[in-house]
Formats: C-alpha cells, sequence, structure tokens
C-alpha cells in the first residue's frame, strides 16, 4: 500500500461546504463554459457545470486541471450542479511519457467504471495514494493494484486466496478465472499460477510473472465491465508508441 501525502491527509477547508475532489475530465459547453466530471471524496463521482471556465480571464482555468488536489463547492440539484468556488488544496502530480497515459487511464476507469453521486472516499483515497505513486513507483503495480481495488470498491472484489468451491489456493497450482464464478483448477497452458495469484492478493509484483498475471487477469475481469467501447487512454498510448518509434528511425 503506498503512503497519502501529508499535504493531502488534511485540508483545512476555509469553507464547511467546501469538498476534496480531483477533475477527471471535461468538455466544453455552448461558448465559454464547460462541463467538469470531478471524483469528490464525500459524493463520489459527479458533473459540474463550470461557467465561463474557457473564457480567457477565467479564474478556474489554471485551477481545474486533472491531477490537482483540489476542494470545491457547488450548488444546485439534478445531473448538473454549478460549480461556484473552486481552491488548490495540495500538490499537482505532473507527468510525462508512458506516465501521463498510465495517469489518463485511472481516469478513464473512474469515469467508466463508478456511477455518479455514489459516495466512496476509500476509493477516493486509493485514487489519490495511485497518482503520488505513479509518479516514480513501477507503472505496472501502480496500475494492477489500483485497478484490483478499484473492483473491490465497486461490488467485484477478487477471492484470489480461495478457488470458487472454497479451497485455498496453493503455490504449485494451476488455475483459470471465471467470470462471475471465481477461480477453479485449471492445467491450460493460459492458466494463472497459483504463487502469482497469492503474489497479487498480497500486493506483491516484484517479478515479471506475477506482473504478467496481474495483468492478464485484469484485462479478463475487466473486459466485460468495460464493454465494447475501447479505452481512449489505450488508443492516445498506441499512437504514442508509432510516434516514438518513427522518430528513432
Amino acid at each position: 500500500m503506498f503512503a497519502p501525502c501529508a499535504a493531502w491527509a488534511m485540508v483545512k477547508m476555509s469553507s464547511p461546504q467546501l469538498q476534496a475532489a480531483f477533475v477527471i475530465h471535461q468538455r466544453p459547453f455552448r461558448n465559454t463554459s464547460a462541463i467538469v466530471e470531478v471524483f469528490s471524496e464525500q459524493h463520489g463521482r459527479l458533473g459540474l457545470m463550470a461557467r465561463g471556465l474557457r473564457a480567457p480571464r477565467s479564474r478556474w482555468r489554471g485551477i481545474l486541471q486533472p491531477y490537482q488536489g483540489l476542494v470545491l463547492s457547488w450548488r444546485g440539484r439534478g445531473e448538473l450542479p454549478t460549480l461556484i468556488q473552486a481552491e488548490i488544496a495540495g500538490p499537482c502530480c505532473l507527468f510525462q511519457g508512458r506516465r501521463l497515459f498510465s495517469a489518463l487511464y485511472l481516469n478513464e476507469l473512474l469515469l467508466r467504471l463508478t456511477h455518479r453521486h455514489d459516495p466512496m472516499p476509500e476509493l477516493f483515497a486509493r485514487y489519490r495514494q495511485a497518482l503520488l505513486a505513479l509518479q516514480d513507483a513501477d507503472e505496472a503495480t501502480v496500475l494492477r493494484l489500483f485497478e484490483r481495488d478499484l473492483l473491490k470498491h465497486i461490488g467485484y472484489e477478487l477471492v484470489l486466496e480461495h478457488t470458487a468451491e472454497g479451497v485455498a489456493v496453493v503455490p504449485g497450482g494451476r488455475y483459470r478465472y471465471r467470470l462471475g464464478h471465481g477461480l477453479v483448477p485449471s492445467q491450460a497452458e493460459q492458466a494463472f499460477s497459483g504463487e502469482a495469484l497469492l503474489a497479487f492478493a498480497a500486493g506483491r509484483l516484484d517479478n515479471a510473472a506475477s506482473r504478467d498475471c496481474a495483468r492478464r487477469l485484469m484485462r479478463q475481469v475487466l473486459a466485460p465491465l468495460l464493454g465494447d467501447k475501447p479505452l481512449h487512454s489505450r488508443l492516445l498510448y498506441a499512437d504514442y508508441r508509432r510516434r516514438t518509434a518513427r522518430s528513432k528511425i
């Protein structure tokens, strides 16, 4: 588990209405406004109408940035309350190259797999921890552990220490994951090793075998939840890799 940043651990709020949050997506609305999708500590994911955000002299243009710790307040009911206040409340995580696409992937998972107005303060803390860790820790480990914990918080917790029949997973065993059922013993070529599954359950992805197991398992479990629409972050990363490869020729 990654330790949270002290600057984010406690935020002294100037108003009881201010709520800790991160921007995870925004899209233009009319001439100068935007619909800002945020992930908040006490209210979960919600959409806010940020009026005048894209205007040249908007007071929020340099504040409502992704990966920036914020406190926000809004008013109104329905699907799109109106943003009325935004303040910086912690460090901004800066990403470059591949890590930028990994951070975008975290935001896209929240956008695709959580529901609006569903408070998940523990997942909010995990997201914050993942952003901090993504700055310098092993990317694969950060992403796989966040995927695993996200599944738990949205009601699809993976049980990796026991099979679907309640039998303890053993390091020397081999297993496949049956969606909606759980682990079952298997000798198939693509089966997961018990050792790698137990390492993933314990949060230890310190070798190639455990990282490969976690990656394949997460792809399998997330696929039906994400649906047929491709992840924008993966498409952008694939394009980035093609352009980078061409630049080296």
